[in-house]
């Protein structure tokens, strides 16, 4: 079996490959012409393949050799990210997932709990979906239902109470998404009890708010939002069939990082505010 050669070497044989000399290859990588000449030696020997053609000036590659360069050049591309990375200033982004009324919550509120000093930046993907923290597609989300996968950690919140909300009493029907949209509980309580009532649609849920406050028809939407939304009355008592908890949940591992748990505190801190607990979730 043959040894797997070192991630430094490859590196090495793809700036020989695109200098095509050992001095254009030393100066990119700062490694001596010797260094470089008997890393490559090496290389083809742990290969078995010949990578290059040695002339009196060039190292042009062999045909085995353009085929591994061919396979390595993700390389260069993930190399560089990391070579950014690795030279970055400043806080770590930190990104979050909710739905879009809880983004603008947190949005509007974030100076309450993070300033621009702190160790972590917000970064935010406002989602209906559940983006897969597993595979770190988000840090954070903020769920309406308690984590079941073992490799995901759950914090409880408040419960969230919703309500319909119009411009007055005189507004009939309601607006929601259209079907096949990114379902929410909302949208599939309307459709089961209310379908003839339902007027229009909209394709995200502020341009249903934009229609709601047009005085077009009416929207069912979280307390603590349509309650602090101007333009708008609450036209119904609070929904049972649509109160829950709200869940902050983070990867298990992740979680424990200085950066995600300082956020975790600062959001579960603005999550829990007076306006959002109870009726007036």
């Amino acid at each position: 079996m043959k040894d797997a050669p070192s991630l430094d070497d490859v590196m090495l044989f793809l700036a020989v490959a695109d200098a095509g000399t050992l001095g254009g290859a030393a100066a990119l990588t700062g490694a001596s012409q010797p260094t470089l000449s008997r890393r490559m030696t090496e290389l083809e020997r742990q290969l078995g393949q010949r990578l290059f053609q040695r002339g009196a000036q060039r190292y042009a590659l062999t045909a085995e050799g353009r085929q591994l360069a061919e396979e390595m050049r993700g390389l260069r591309a993930q190399a560089s990210r990391l070579a950014r990375w690795t030279a970055q200033e400043g806080p770590v982004r930190v990104r979050i997932t909710a739905g879009l009324w809880t983004s603008r919550y947190i949005a509007r509120g974030l100076a309450r709990v993070w300033s621009p000093q702190d160790a972590w930046l917000p970064e935010f993907a406002a989602s209906n979906a559940d983006l897969d923290i597993a595979r770190r597609a988000a840090d954070i989300g903020i769920r309406n239902r308690r984590p079941e996968q073992p490799w995901l950690a759950g914090r409880r919140t408040v419960r969230l109470s919703y309500a319909a909300y119009g411009r007055g009493p005189q507004v009939q029907g309601y607006v929601t998404l259209p079907p096949g949209a990114a379902s929410t509980p909302s949208e599939r309580w309307l459709r089961a009890t209310h379908p003839e009532e339902i007027v229009t649609h909209a394709s995200d849920a502020r341009l249903a708010l934009d229609l709601a406050l047009g005085g077009v028809a009416r929207i069912v939407m979280p307390c603590f939002a349509g309650d602090a939304e101007p333009g708008l009355m609450r036209l119904s008592e609070p929904i049972d069939a649509l109160s829950h908890d709200e869940w902050l949940v983070a990867h298990h591992d992740a979680r424990h990082d200085p950066p995600v748990r300082a956020a975790l505190d600062a959001l579960h801190g603005l999550l829990t505010a007076p306006e959002r607990r109870g009726t007036t979730a």
